[in-house]
């Protein structure tokens, strides 16, 4: 009997012994990248269509549109949002594509937050 004992092996296979549960560990998602929507000041675009823009493409509200023109006159730079970066981008491209189409030299950029 002593002799059994000693011959056998644990190899893991069949005997009911190392058996375990798989687990799948679900990926970590991770939350995208914010980018600030940027309008920079000029000398030549007027102040009223720079508030349109912000309420037309940026969706604010009159008071904070007025107040956010003011800042960017002010400061020479001003953020008007943050989003994804798809968003940012598109946003940056209805300002600069409105600007051109009004004849005004409104620039507006975006920048990781």
């Amino acid at each position: 009997m002593a002799e059994d004992n000693d011959n056998e092996q644990d190899d893991g296979v069949g005997h009911g012994q190392g058996v375990g549960v798989v687990s799948k560990t679900a990926p970590k998602t991770k939350r995208p990248s914010l980018y600030k929507v940027l309008l920079l000041n000029d000398d030549y675009t007027p102040q009223e269509f720079v508030v349109w823009l912000l309420q037309a493409v940026f969706k604010k509200d009159p008071e904070e549109a007025v107040r956010i023109m003011l800042h960017v006159h002010q400061s020479g730079i001003g953020v008007c949002g943050v989003y994804t970066y798809e968003i940012a981008e598109t946003k940056v491209a209805q300002v600069m594509e409105l600007s051109r189409r009004n004849q005004h030299p409104l620039q507006c950029t975006m920048e990781r937050e």
